[in-house]
């Protein structure tokens, strides 16, 4: 009986021609994470945080509290802190 446990094989055949997929798919999700959080980054840089003192200035001029050269000269200057 020991002998027959022992020998047989329980009819597993290892882990077949499918296993790197597994691997593969890890690979691929980290990927998908840094490529998302690098986007995600890349579009905070790129000038979405400053859309809204942008809007407050505009809305400001727009008011008639700032004329055109406060507001060109106001937005030059938050455009050069941005870089």
């Amino acid at each position: 009986m020991l002998t027959q446990l022992l020998t047989n094989d329980h009819g597993y055949d290892g882990p077949g021609p499918w296993w790197p997929l597994f691997p593969l798919m890890w690979f691929a999700f980290f990927i998908l994470a840094a490529l998302i959080f690098m986007r995600a980054g890349r579009a905070r840089r790129s000038g979405h945080g400053r859309c809204a003192g942008e809007a407050r200035l505009a809305e400001r001029f727009a008011t008639g509290e700032i004329d055109e050269s406060e507001y060109r000269q106001r937005l030059a200057v938050l455009r050069e802190k941005d870089r």
